[in-house]
């Protein structure tokens, strides 16, 4: 071997040009780039970020069997056949979500003087108070009748005019209510309060037998008073399970597109590094034709034009 043979650089012709690469390295070319620590990492993100997707979508499937659930909750109770509130909550904690709008019956007297307002509650954008009334039930519980909404008057503080309660003995059908939670900042004094929370209830009625674990919206009654608050519940809840099955379905994809940029940096990143293999040069200019083939009249004639300027 000569001088100048052993001095020749690696893919280099007799005249020191580029020349054949057969039987050398080439750690650039093909797809070894791939296992890099690099396009490695991207990967790994790849996969987090689909897992993440694969949570969320879950989690929106999840939301939409819950809306499904409370839906078909409503449909069961709203407009069930009462049944008598000793059947339904056996005591005065008992009570299940799925409870929730079944209709019971209960005799007994309205306790007027220890009639309560719970505040801030809204109706139809207005302010204003749900009228709270216990009825005395025949084994001497209280039972919180929820008898509807008055406006707020004149002192912001209280309502103008609260129809009375029905005097005597009276028969109420009423939907159960859950007992609902301290809201922060919410409060009432004397005969109010923040929240239909029946243990702050049971509280302002002197630690009395009340029912704590629910209490009733009211349906109808016997007999019906000459005048009453406007009906708080009037037609059953709005049944919509809303976007979470499109939610979830947008998580799905955006996990798929996430590996489709990845392939799709990764095939780029593959091009640009074998851009002189004459395999990836032929499948180059196929791209490039079938790109010329696409080309309309109107794109021709845009180049026309902008080769003229």
């Amino acid at each position: 071997m000569t001088a100048t043979e052993r001095t020749r650089q690696p893919g280099a012709d007799a005249e020191g040009q580029p020349g054949s690469t057969e039987n050398v390295a080439q750690p650039a070319g093909g797809w070894g780039f791939a296992f890099s620590r690099r396009w490695l990492g991207y990967l790994a993100f790849a996969i987090v970020f689909a897992i993440a997707c694969g949570f969320l979508s879950n989690w929106q499937l999840a939301r939409s069997k819950e809306a499904a659930a409370a839906n078909a909750l409503v449909s069961q109770n709203f407009s069930s056949h009462p049944v008598p509130l000793a059947d339904e909550l056996p005591s005065l904690t008992a009570y299940s979500p799925k409870q929730e709008w079944t209709r019971v019956t209960v005799t007994g007297t309205y306790e007027k003087d220890k009639e309560l307002l719970a505040r801030n509650r809204p109706f139809n954008g207005s302010p204003g108070f749900e009228v709270l009334t216990p009825l005395r039930t025949a084994d001497g519980s209280l039972f919180i009748v929820d008898r509807g909404w008055v406006p707020t008057g004149n002192n912001t503080d209280a309502p103008d005019h609260v129809p009375p309660a029905p005097s005597g003995t009276v028969t109420v059908v009423a939907r159960l209510k859950a007992s609902e939670p301290t809201i922060q900042g919410r409060t009432g004094v004397g005969m109010q309060v923040g929240t239909i929370q029946l243990s702050v209830v049971q509280q302002k009625l002197g630690g009395a037998d009340v029912y704590t674990g629910a209490y009733g919206l009211l349906d109808s009654q016997k007999p019906r008073p000459a005048s009453a608050p406007t009906p708080t519940v009037t037609v059953p809840p709005t049944q919509d399970e809303g976007l979470h099955w499109s939610y979830m379905i947008q998580w799905i994809i955006f996990a798929l597109i996430g590996f489709f940029g990845l392939g799709y940096a990764l095939r780029t990143e593959y091009r640009k590094r074998n851009e002189h293999d004459p395999a990836e040069k032929a499948r180059a200019a196929e791209r490039a034709r079938r790109r010329a083939a696409k080309r309309t009249d109107d794109d021709v004639e845009d180049e026309l034009l902008d080769a003229g300027r």
